[in-house]
């Protein structure tokens, strides 16, 4: 099925409804200042056990609409369970590994905002200072700050949206170029603005990319330095690297496809690029352990102060189903369950992924599928979560709906 450029999200069949009573009051606070964890009580519901089946189903569904491979990564009390599908490599047939690495796109986003945040706690970043007090006269407007960037209210252009938009021809055109911030944030200002700075959600890649500018001119180092002495050290991901520009991913690793816009024509292998359009705003590698590390450590404050935490994590709705929201370079989804999960959605050439946890950080998912600009596969994948974080559906009278993401919460255009 071909779907249109600009085709917004979907949700299934209905409007999920997420009862506020299902939301945890603010716990006091601990020593040391932290808010303690809310006390578990007697009568506190458990959470339901994950449906591995379902998580496997969701898999094969990803593989049905068009995904060489597909796996999952569910951690929670019980240890991990994994689930795999189909193929790591199309000319090898080697099936997917789940120690093996793979572009994670816009999970990039909330390494970017973490470092960010920290330069805020250091006193060296004000969120709502304009950004060109960072970067003196980079944006034409003294009213976009560096929270409407986290939080994709700048109304800054997204200009992958003309540079993919014929997605094989547009993503060759790139695929060794090595781009300055500034010729990417050049080709969003000589776009049209989507909003008024502050007015409404817009996604757009330039926002990190500007974030990415802000990083290097306050510490005065590339963001791959600050990626790694601020995260990926002190959290021991020893298989998370930001490359750019170079463009192999070392050791184990999952090939990435692109599907064409054109039916039937054959698949792009896409695994080797600079990342160069994305940069700060999507092109760092990992695995779904250490996703699942980074995310629940942040959830449970190992990386953030608690008020900067708590800010990161207020969120605001991105459309009118009540059920997705953003924070700061944070997305949080309310699933059918009445669960709320937080985390980021990746889309670059070749692989799709879902990093997210609970807000305690004891329970996280990471998914990935090696497919691109194939919507019905992201959405497919998105069932992971449900399966992982609501357990087995009840009876069909009482059944929940489920939550699905279709291709424009993707980070790219999609064309099918």
């Amino acid at each position: 099925m071909r779907l249109s450029i600009d085709r917004r999200l979907a949700l299934g069949a209905a409007v999920l409804t997420v009862v506020a009573a299902a939301a945890p009051a603010t716990a006091a606070p601990a020593a040391g200042g932290r808010p303690a964890l809310p006390a578990r009580t007697a009568t506190a519901p458990a959470a339901p056990a994950p449906d591995m089946d379902g998580v496997s189903q969701a898999l094969r569904n990803t593989l049905a609409a068009g995904a060489p491979g597909a796996m999952a990564r569910f951690t929670g009390p019980d240890g991990v369970e994994f689930r795999r599908e189909g193929v790591q490599n199309r000319v090898t047939g080697a099936a997917m590994d789940r120690n093996a690495r793979f572009r994670v796109g816009s999970i990039t986003k909330t390494f970017s905002s973490v470092v960010l945040l920290q330069l805020v706690g250091e006193g060296k970043v004000k969120l709502d200072d304009p950004v060109n007090t960072y970067v003196p006269g980079l944006l034409p407007d003294d009213r976009i700050t560096v929270r409407h960037l986290l939080t994709h209210r700048s109304g800054l252009s997204d200009y992958t949206n003309a540079m993919f938009a014929n997605t094989v021809p547009g993503f060759e055109a790139v695929r060794n170029r090595v781009f300055t911030y500034q010729e990417l944030v050049n080709l969003s200002l000589a776009e049209p603005r989507t909003t008024q700075p502050g007015a409404a959600y817009s996604y757009s890649n330039t926002n990190f990319v500007v974030v990415g500018m802000i990083i290097e001119k306050v510490t005065g180092r590339p963001v791959a330095k600050e990626y790694e002495r601020r995260i990926i050290k002190p959290l021991r991901l020893s298989h998370t690297s930001y490359v750019h520009p170079d463009t192999a991913i070392k050791g184990r690793h999952v090939n990435g496809y692109l599907h064409p816009d054109e039916e039937g024509a054959p698949l792009v292998d896409s695994t080797e690029q600079t990342v160069s359009w994305a940069q700060s705003a999507g092109a760092m590698i990992s695995t779904e352990a250490d996703l699942s590390t980074f995310m629940s450590s942040l959830l449970k404050g190992k990386l953030l102060s608690a008020d900067l935490l708590d800010a990161m994590t207020t969120v605001t709705p991105t459309d009118a189903t009540n059920t997705r929201f953003y924070g700061l370079g944070l997305r949080r989804y309310n699933l059918s369950c009445g669960t709320q999960v937080f985390g980021h959605t990746g889309t670059v050439q070749g692989f799709y992924s879902y990093a997210f946890t609970t807000r305690d950080g004891e329970r996280s998912l990471s998914a990935m599928a090696n497919t691109s600009n194939r919507g019905a596969a992201n959405t497919a994948l998105g069932g992971t979560l449900e399966a992982a974080f609501c357990g087995k559906k009840t009876a069909p009278s009482v059944a929940r709906r489920g939550f699905t993401v279709a291709p424009a919460e993707a980070d790219l255009p999609e064309r099918r």
